[in-house]
């Protein structure tokens, strides 16, 4: 304890200085480092993620294609009933 107080009587010097400014360049680095990782990882997972959502709407259109055809008649209905709807407000 005594030390400690001691040091901070102490002016610090250029070379303690450097030494932290070393360390805290350091722990963001890391810092940075875990994050850029981080981001990779969940893009990814994203793709893949993606791409099985493609292949299982391919596979289900290629089962049931009748099915298929009419669901995007309903939503094309549909999307074209919300813009029309929208489109009256203004």
């Amino acid at each position: 304890m005594a030390n400690m107080i001691d040091k901070l009587d102490m002016p610090a010097t250029v070379e303690d200085v450097l030494k932290e400014v070393t360390r805290i360049r350091e722990t963001v680095t890391e810092a940075v480092d875990d994050g850029v990782k981080s981001a990779v990882r969940a893009l990814k997972q994203g793709r893949h993620a993606a791409e099985d959502a493609i292949d299982d709407a391919r596979h289900t259109v290629k089962q049931k294609p009748l099915q298929s055809v009419g669901l995007v008649f309903v939503i094309g209905v549909l999307a074209g009933w919300v813009i029309s709807a929208l489109s009256r407000r203004d």
